[in-house]
């Protein structure tokens, strides 16, 4: 495969809307799409963030889906750390890979992250932060690496002390298959200077608020008015 030049690649799921595939290969990505794997639950099972985690300048792949990603991360030259255990079926077994790196911060439920990814992730010297969440990438919107969106009071009193500016939005009005609710990081991804949202925004009842702190971080807020925000395991460009 030949990859032109400002190409990048997102990971997503299969089951994200066609309006925000469409937006982002028009803006010149390559989207790999994440299919329905048989190693969790239904709803979640093609979500990115339950199979891999961004780490410095590497990508830890569980090893339930790495053959899938494999030649991906072989052809664009993506460093990868593959993660020691598989995946369990139901939570907490599923949430190993669902964590957060934050400047020198590694956040996450770390009763259960994958041995392989908490060791590097110590290995880098980066500070383990532990948090209750254990769908803890599902329930933050990284801004930037001083900034995060978040409706766990949880994550939020773990991360204020280590200066992070931390925005506490009103829980669900995010759809998730089977589920009274979804969580507004995995409906979102940060993509170059852009905060892309999967579904509207504007409907959100902290909406304002939420547009103007990452407005006032020198970003982007996209969203799709047509259909509402759904969870589908957040976006990640790699």
């Amino acid at each position: 495969m030949v990859y032109n030049i400002g190409m990048s690649v997102i990971l997503i799921s299969e089951n994200a809307n066609i309006r925000l595939k469409d937006y982002l290969t028009k803006k010149g990505h390559l989207l790999c799409e994440a299919a329905k794997a048989s190693s969790v639950y239904g709803a979640i099972s093609s979500h990115p963030d339950i199979y891999v985690c961004q780490l410095c300048d590497e990508l830890a792949v569980a090893r339930d889906l790495f053959p899938f990603f494999e030649k991906l991360l072989s052809e664009w030259g993506t460093k990868y750390i593959l993660g020691s255990s598989f995946l369990g079926y139901e939570y907490p077994e599923n949430i190993k890979y669902n964590a957060v790196q934050l400047r020198e911060l590694f956040v996450h439920n770390t009763k259960y992250t994958d041995s392989g990814l908490l060791s590097s992730a110590k290995a880098k010297g980066l500070n383990i932060v532990h948090v209750n969440q254990g769908y803890t990438k599902c329930n933050i919107v990284k801004v930037d690496e001083n900034s995060v969106i978040t409706s766990d009071a949880g994550i939020a009193h773990s991360l204020i002390p280590y200066g992070i500016d931390t925005l506490i939005v009103s829980q669900g009005h995010v759809k998730l298959k089977g589920f009274q609710y979804g969580f507004l990081g995995g409906s979102s991804g940060r993509v170059d200077d852009e905060i892309i949202f999967n579904g509207d925004l504007s409907a959100h009842p902290d909406y304002l608020v939420i547009r103007n702190f990452i407005e006032n971080r020198g970003l982007k807020t996209v969203f799709f008015k047509e259909y509402p925000l759904d969870d589908i395991g957040s976006i990640i460009q790699i």
